[in-house]
Order: C-alpha cells, then structure tokens, then sequence
C-alpha cells in the first residue's frame, strides 16, 4: 500500500470515527497531527498552551463539519487541520491577543479561508515532494551531506569527519557541488 493511500485510510478512519462519536480517533487526532500544528503555532510568537487551544479549536471546526453530516475532504486531513490552526493563530495574532479567547467564526468566512489555505499548503507540499524526488536522485553522499547540513544543521568540521575529507575547505566545495546539482535537477523536474 503506498503512503498517499495509507494515509487517506487513516484520514477516512478518523472522519469516520468522529461522526461516531469514538475517543480513539480524537486520540488518534492529536497524536498523529498536534504537533505539527504546535510546532508552526510556537514558530510564530506562540506557546504549548496556546498551540493546545488553537488545535482544540481546529478539532472543533472539524467536528462540527462531521457531525453536520455532508463533510467531504478535499485534501489530506492534516493539510486541513493545518490550514485552520493557521487560519485560527493569525486570527488571533492579529487580533494582538497574548491569551487565545474562543471566537465564534461565521462558517463560509472561515471555509473560503481554509480553502486558501489548503491551496497554498498544497503547493507547498508539492515542492517539497519534488525536492524530495530531486534528493532521491541525487544519491549518495550527495544526499546525506544535504541533509546533514541544512536539515540536520551538522557543521562543516562535523560532516568533514563523517565523509572523511581532509580538511572543511573540501567538504564545503562538495556541499556547494551537490547543492548546484540537486538546483540543477530541482529546477528541471519544476519546469
């Protein structure tokens, strides 16, 4: 079974066991897609509490949409839930809030808004995916130096013992090599 798949399932499971009133698919809910949403909330002048109440908030939009009967996901449920907990946190940083105070939302403001939202998230997860293609085939140790040091942020001295160069000045020269190659190949599949 492929990711997009599996992940559709779990998506359907938990719709499905909101509108029946299940505990574990609101477990399930938080575990799977809280802290994505935290860390973006907490990225951007936020804190846990805040995140929390941001997120129950997002839960409940859901919630009502489910329960209303007629709710059909167009995207992957943490692209919506995202979305919303964006949607709902720049409400309130705009709003110049320091505590988050539940706000009643008119329902088709707030759908237009999630559904832009959900586009421009969309969009970006496809430039991620195909930078992810574009790692993929850059191989090895392309790869790995790549993600060492801009995902990992692992120093030069570090990636240098790792691939074992003689000095900083080589693994830098390699790390600016790959990077063109992996432009090169991003920019390709892209156009």
């Amino acid at each position: 079974m492929s990711k997009e798949k599996s992940d559709s399932h779990i998506d359907a499971d938990i719709i499905r066991g909101i509108a029946l009133g299940d505990n574990v698919a609101i477990q399930k809910l938080y575990k799977l897609f809280f802290p994505p949403i935290a860390k973006m909330i907490i990225n951007n002048q936020g804190s846990r509490e805040e995140a929390q109440d941001i997120f129950q908030e997002t839960v409940m939009v859901l919630y009502d949409k489910v329960s209303k009967g007629n709710f059909e996901l167009s995207s992957k449920l943490q692209t919506f839930l995202y979305a919303v907990s964006k949607r709902l946190w720049l409400k309130q940083l705009t709003r110049g809030e320091s505590k988050y105070y539940k706000d009643q939302i008119d329902d088709h403001e707030e759908s237009l808004a999630a559904e832009e939202s959900i586009t421009d998230h969309e969009a970006l997860e496809a430039s991620i995916m195909h930078m992810e293609t574009a790692l993929d085939a850059l191989g090895e140790p392309c790869k790995t130096i790549l993600h060492d040091f801009y995902i990992r942020n692992s120093s030069m001295n570090e990636i240098c013992e790792k691939f074992g160069y003689t000095n900083t000045d080589n693994a830098k020269t390699q790390k600016y090599k790959c990077l063109q190659r992996l432009k090169k190949m991003f920019f390709k599949k892209v156009s």
